[in-house]
């Protein structure tokens, strides 16, 4: 008995001795990645650890303002999750393990973002590969099983690409990719190498058409989310090809592959009503800007914004992950609504995250949002590429005001359990995050980034603005009409049209049905092949007939001594 309760009071306090390593790491990466950016610096670490003959195996440690802001941002928001997941797994019985995967997911984080090699990196993106399988099945249901299965085999295939790069990268002599820049800068074999992280990143940060595993991750528990879908693994690709903007340049397939994620994730989401589903396809329209970003060669800005993200979108799981448990773990949110009333905090946080994402005025989203719209505008640009844009950051104000309708200004039709705001743990890492969430655009840009000065034209000023405000009010009336009167029968067209948009243009069937049509057609071959013919003609029918080969031989050389001793035996009678 007191065997337990001292195993019970450990499980309890490890989430904050864990959560105060990290808050403390992380400021510490903080302050050292502004001091490297004022003071202009870049520091490599190289520990030799084997040393045969001439040939020397080291570890190389990247120390630039990127890699340490991102790793801070990373053990900042990994603290407030495990503070927030002490409360809201209070019930489970495997707190310990959980604890375990979090440490080890956020090293294989830090050990991915802080290595210019190719080798280290490859380790730190198997890890996050292997324990974001780990974390996603945490549950053990069928749905976890499937959602794991769906999400380490998509990023196998990135890691295949990181393998075949590393291979090629033999040629260069060195792994640090680093260095090939000043080594070969306009050689056209770095193409491949290039050609190779794209679809590696592509991978990770769950672009078409590889973004369907994405919203099936959401089968983890609702802290993970906040930590793997909003600072840690879905921006892996994209910190990797900021790695390589000097490769990346300006990439037009890479652009129209981020603008399809933009228009496809942000449509899908408008017609979603799974909770946290919504926000794992906002979390894919806006990786879509990211890449979008860098695609263009505005690679600064496409870490602001990856930066920016990831404060309000952790935040936003966290406020999901409330309305949740506080409903009787409820995720459809036709049965959530008014609950500002009975969640006056709470409903601030995700009100004011949402309109991060839209980009309103002085929020974390605004700054970098409108920064690369408008670099984006004063560029030379197609219509094609125009309407997608203006499609897909549209789009994102039609699903915020949607879900901020349904939470906030519709009936709803279950009755909340208990409010977790009386919870003095969980308010306080959800106002930490908003507080970083309001500060971390304006300090972003008033400290980090170069000066920004576009001269647009007045009408480009303001037709976004115009449009979001139109959009705002046509999204409510629309809602408020259907919620009145009632849904209207809806012609066969329409209602194939309303599916096709909802289901991410059928990426889950094509990530699903394609690859068990080529396992069923490999079963087909296993019985023709494997189990028939080749049975015949391969190892085992070769086995047979040498054996009864040896039989035969084998028998004759007993008639043969048989015959031998009789002629011997006749011989020796006749003499």
């Amino acid at each position: 008995m007191l065997s337990m309760k001292l195993f019970s009071k450990v499980s309890n306090s490890i989430f904050f001795i864990y959560s105060c390593i990290l808050l403390i790491t992380g400021v510490m990466f903080i302050i050292m990645g502004g001091y490297m950016h004022l003071m202009d610096k870049v520091t490599f670490l190289e520990w030799i650890f084997l040393t045969l003959n001439s040939v020397s195996v080291m570890y190389t440690i990247l120390l630039d303002w990127v890699s340490l802001i991102f790793c801070g941002v990373v053990s900042i928001i990994s603290s407030m999750v495990l503070i927030y997941s002490h409360y809201y797994m209070y019930t489970d019985q495997s707190k310990f393990r959980f604890v375990i995967l979090v440490t080890l997911f956020v090293a294989s984080m830090m050990l991915m973002v802080l290595s210019p090699n190719m080798i280290s990196i490859l380790l730190g993106w198997d890890g996050l590969g292997l324990v974001s399988y780990g974390l996603v099945v945490y549950y053990q249901n069928v749905k976890s099983a499937n959602a794991g299965m769906l999400t380490v085999l998509s990023n196998r295939l990135g890691d295949i690409a990181i393998l075949v790069s590393i291979s090629w990268l033999l040629n260069y002599g060195s792994w640090d990719f680093f260095y090939i820049q000043f080594l070969t800068p306009n050689s056209s074999k770095v193409g491949l190498v290039l050609m190779l992280v794209v679809i590696a990143s592509m991978t990770k940060s769950a672009q078409v058409p590889f973004s369907a595993w994405l919203p099936a991750a959401m089968a983890a528990p609702t802290p993970i989310s906040a930590l793997v879908h909003s600072s840690t693994l879905v921006t892996a690709g994209v910190y990797l090809l900021i790695r390589f903007h000097l490769y990346l340049g300006i990439n037009k397939y890479l652009m129209y592959i981020s603008l399809l994620t933009l228009v496809m994730s942000g449509v899908g989401a408008s017609y979603e009503f799974d909770l946290k589903k919504i926000i794992a396809l906002s979390t894919l329209s806006q990786l879509g800007v990211m890449m979008f970003s860098l695609s263009v060669g505005m690679w600064e800005l496409a870490f602001f914004h990856l930066i920016s993200h990831a404060t309000f979108k952790s935040l936003l799981f966290l406020c999901a992950g409330v309305y949740i448990h506080s409903f009787n773990d409820t995720q459809d949110i036709r049965g959530l609504g008014l609950n500002l009333m009975s969640y006056p905090m709470t409903g601030v946080y995700f009100i004011g995250c949402s309109l991060s994402i839209c980009g309103f005025p002085f929020l974390a989203g605004f700054y970098s949002k409108d920064l690369i719209l408008e670099a984006f505008m004063y560029g030379d640009m197609s219509i094609i590429c125009f309407m997608m844009v203006v499609v897909g950051m549209m789009s994102t104000i039609i699903y915020s005001v949607r879900l901020i309708y349904y939470l906030y200004m519709k009936g709803s039709k279950i009755s909340s359990v208990f409010s977790w705001e009386n919870d003095f743990w969980v308010m306080i890492s959800m106002t930490c995050l908003f507080t970083v969430s309001l500060m971390v655009g304006s300090s972003f840009i008033w400290v980090l980034l170069p000066l920004y000065i576009l001269n647009l034209p007045i009408y480009f000023k303001c037709m976004i603005l115009s449009l979001s405000l139109f959009l705002v009010m046509f999204t409510l009336m629309n809602l408020f009409k259907k919620s009145i009167v009632g849904k209207k029968d809806m012609n066969k067209m329409k209602q194939v049209f309303l599916w096709f948009m909802g289901m991410m243009w059928m990426m889950p069937f094509t990530s699903t049905l394609a690859p068990m049509k080529m396992i069923s057609i490999g079963k087909t071959y296993l019985k023709l092949l494997d189990m028939g013919w080749l049975e015949k003609l391969g190892g085992q029918g070769g086995m047979s007939l040498i054996m009864k080969s040896s039989t035969i031989l084998e028998k004759w050389n007993v008639l043969y001594l048989k015959l031998y001793l009789f002629i011997v035996l006749f011989t020796l009678l006749i003499v």
